[in-house]
């Protein structure tokens, strides 16, 4: 498949592994925070995110995907030290057991 039509653009991939301690309501104060964050900061061009429902168990416990889409670096590099990101990352840290983080262009 190839992408040669459309514009480039920066794919930001976030995936969560929540401590088993962790309760629903807490993740979902988690996912609520996150969505918040997304809706206050102008770099981001396009968010989606969602539960693992892969059949083949390969997940590693991570069960959360947060898919950020920037139009280019600067734009990327401008949410990463965001006020509102970082407020987020700092809430979220006690409840994860790990965190995987990609970027690719598409």
């Amino acid at each position: 498949m190839s992408n040669e039509t459309s514009a480039k653009v920066l794919r930001h991939v976030v995936l969560l592994k929540f401590k088993e301690k962790v309760s629903k309501d807490s993740i979902f104060e988690a996912e609520q925070s996150f969505l918040y964050a997304i809706d206050r900061i102008g770099a981001i061009k396009d968010f989606e995110w969602g539960l693992n429902s892969s059949p083949e168990g390969l997940n590693k416990g991570f069960t959360h995907a947060f898919v950020l889409t920037f139009k280019d670096d600067k734009s990327r590099d401008a949410y990463l030290p965001h006020p509102e990101h970082l407020k987020f990352v700092k809430q979220l840290k006690p409840k994860v057991d790990d965190v995987l983080v990609i970027d690719y262009w598409t």
